[in-house]
């Protein structure tokens, strides 16, 4: 039996387990279907179904590798993308570990342009440093530190979402995505009719995108002045929105960072450690920022450019703008790990374990080849690391295995 061979035989054994249930989105009639065939790799779309029992059919017969359904309501999804008529769509997010810098990515991350073949490791660029081609193959890897910074990320984001939005925490709904990342769906009536230039003005204040925390007097005065090192008499900071997670993230960088880290930020003006405590209950807590002396305006706002970074949301900005998204679909297996996408409550993002409770295949062994595989968590166990060497694991640790192509069934 070849690799994807064993791998599609257990997929289709998920698939067909009257145990496996797969959640049906809310108003699924409304819904684009598509899934990605195994073996042939198209992709199926536009299609539709009254049930998710009618779907659940779909799959067992024909086993893909990947499933969706839109993020869009249509009144009729099963025709062409014109010809659908728009309804509405979730507001839809995506964080994800390929856009994150870790320092995880250059010890397990490859990519290769394919044109010329120069390769890399980290982050995949735009385009080939060296032909300026934009096409790569890479390999990833699912480690604790990479999806520990996109919980991060998230955990940002449902703050902003409740706290600065006013969405209840029963409207979201949160998903590990099966991979690298978490998804955050938000469904609401208010934002179902928003357009992608709308959902723009979301992604924007998520990201920290245009910040400016003066006035248009204040700061059309502050570029016109010279004397940059005096304290500022016009800066402030209010209690709610950026404003109140500015001064939140002041606080914590200031009451936690080194003077050598706060000069590695950009932040070289020493008053900032040194009167700390000042700034701490003078400035962020009675808002009195020109009672801290030799921090001026620009200072200030240096400050506010480093923690806006900290405090911002690190999301792909594409798919929550797009109004015609398909996404994953809840409860269905990820093609790249075997893994599940798997709905949690909000309140649980920090204890939810994508590597006990992501995990599909929980009974068997497969004998595998593995070429070069980290040292990895699955099921409850470690495993790894590995170089060239034949190694019996349980079913759901071979299956990452070889779908990351690390490593191929063996006798």
């Amino acid at each position: 039996m070849s690799s994807r061979d064993f791998v599609y035989s257990k997929f289709s054994e998920f698939y067909n387990n009257p145990s496996t249930v797969i959640p049906a989105p809310s108003s699924l009639e409304q819904r684009e279907f598509a899934y990605l065939m195994f073996k042939e790799r198209f992709m199926v779309r536009h299609k539709r179904f009254e049930n998710i029992q009618a779907f659940q059919n779909v799959l067992t017969r024909n086993v893909p590798s990947d499933v969706y359904h839109s993020c869009t309501y249509y009144e009729k999804p099963d025709l062409e993308m014109d010809k659908k008529g728009w309804i509405g769509s979730d507001l839809v997010f995506d964080i994800d570990a390929d856009h994150i810098p870790t320092s995880c990515g250059k010890i397990h991350d490859e990519w290769i342009c394919q044109k010329c073949k120069f390769s890399g490791k980290g982050i995949t660029p735009e385009e080939c440093p060296v032909c300026s081609s934009d096409k790569f193959s890479v390999k990833t890897w699912p480690c604790d530190l990479c999806i520990e910074s996109t919980r991060v990320e998230t955990a940002k984001l449902i703050d902003m979402l409740t706290k600065d939005f006013g969405f209840a925490t029963n409207e979201l709904h949160v998903f590990f995505s099966g991979h690298r990342g978490y998804h955050v769906h938000v469904e609401n009536e208010a934002v179902r009719s928003l357009d992608a230039l709308s959902r723009k003005e979301i992604v924007d204040y998520i990201t920290g995108l245009g910040l400016s925390v003066l006035d248009r007097d204040t700061k059309e005065k502050f570029a016109k002045s010279k004397k940059r090192g005096v304290t500022a008499k016009n800066f402030k900071l209010g209690d709610y929105g950026w404003d109140r997670r500015l001064k939140i993230g002041m606080a914590k960088l200031l009451s936690s960072a080194t003077s050598d880290e706060l000069k590695s930020l950009g932040l070289k003006n020493n008053n900032l450690f040194k009167n700390k405590d000042v700034i701490l209950k003078r400035a962020i807590e009675e808002n009195r920022w020109d009672t801290v002396s030799g921090v001026s305006m620009a200072t200030w706002l240096k400050l506010v450019e480093q923690v806006k970074i900290l405090e911002s949301a690190n999301i792909d900005t594409v798919v929550t703008t797009d109004v015609h998204r398909l996404i994953r679909m809840n409860g269905t297996l990820h093609g790249k790990t075997g893994l599940l996408k798997t709905e949690f409550a909000a309140h649980q993002l920090d204890a939810f374990d994508p590597f006990t409770q992501a995990v599909a295949f929980k009974k068997g062994t497969a004998k595998v080849l593995v070429s070069d595989a980290p040292k990895f968590r699955m099921g409850g166990a470690t495993w790894g690391p590995y170089k060239n060497v034949k190694v019996v694991l349980p079913t759901a640790a071979a299956i990452m295995l070889i779908l990351k192509d690390r490593a191929e069934v063996s006798t």
